[in-house]
């Protein structure tokens, strides 16, 4: 078998008035992800479950991720995280915004003719 890179989705979010890096994580994982529909594993005769996520987010404040909450937007297969400082953060005299940015790689494992 070959672990072999298919996709790279990239996606941003914002928490526009709470100072949320989760929330800017979330919503960045959700728009790399939501504009599309993979359909690279049935392609390889392999189930969508097959499909590896490593996620990386660029946050401010990336020590305040929820990480199980960032991953839990991952619909299908298993994934991994990986969080680092980035984005914006925007302070008003009233608020905090906050912009994050994620890139999704999606992985398989497939079988040696496949993967050539």
């Amino acid at each position: 078998m070959a672990r072999r890179r298919m996709v790279l989705q990239i996606g941003m979010g914002t928490d526009i008035r709470g100072g949320d890096p989760t929330k800017a994580a979330v919503r960045a994982l959700r728009d790399a992800l939501w504009h599309n529909a993979l359909t690279v594993a049935p392609a390889f005769d392999l189930p969508n479950d097959a499909m590896e996520v490593a996620v990386r987010i660029g946050v401010p404040h990336p020590e305040r991720v929820d990480r199980a909450a960032v991953l839990a937007v991952l619909p299908h297969g298993s994934g991994t995280l990986e969080v680092v400082a980035g984005g914006l953060e925007i302070a008003h005299a009233y608020a905090t915004t906050l912009v994050a940015q994620a890139a999704a790689t999606v992985w398989l494992d497939l079988p040696e003719e496949d993967a050539q």
